[in-house]
């Protein structure tokens, strides 16, 4: 009887201290703008976050949702072993809200989830190795 063994990656190198800090600032901003900046205001009911759902026409349960989702993932991204896989669920959630403001919202403020996306995605590859797939 012969057993196989599944190919075992070796861990990535540790990053040097400067790459360190600018990834943990990075993240503890990211996740500011997300717990404060974006899902708080949603479940809190605050006038604009309720307007931009309003003019979805989807009523107040997609708020309620994308907000405990940015509180979440905003948590998830101060926490070493969840944070690339937060930052990949939130790079997720900015494509969603990205489309929506380009194609149902009549405002132009598609940049931001765009530059949101692109510096989760920076924070996703940087921390994919730290993902347990357990």
């Amino acid at each position: 009887m012969t057993t196989t063994t599944a190919p075992t990656t070796a861990p990535p190198a540790a990053r040097p201290r400067p790459v360190a800090i600018a990834l943990w600032t990075l993240q503890a901003l990211l996740a500011a703008a997300f717990v404060l900046g974006s899902g708080a205001p949603k479940l809190v009911g605050e006038a604009y976050a309720v307007q931009i759902f309003d003019d979805l026409g989807t009523g107040p349960w997609l708020r309620v949702l994308v907000g405990v989702l940015e509180i979440a993932g905003g948590i998830g991204l101060l926490v070493p072993r969840l944070a690339g896989l937060a930052a990949a669920c939130l790079v997720a959630l900015m494509v969603g809200a990205t489309g929506a403001q380009l194609f149902f919202l009549s405002e132009g403020y598609w940049y931001t989830p765009v530059i949101l996306g692109v510096l989760l995605g920076i924070v996703a590859v940087a921390r994919r190795h730290e993902v347990r797939l357990r």
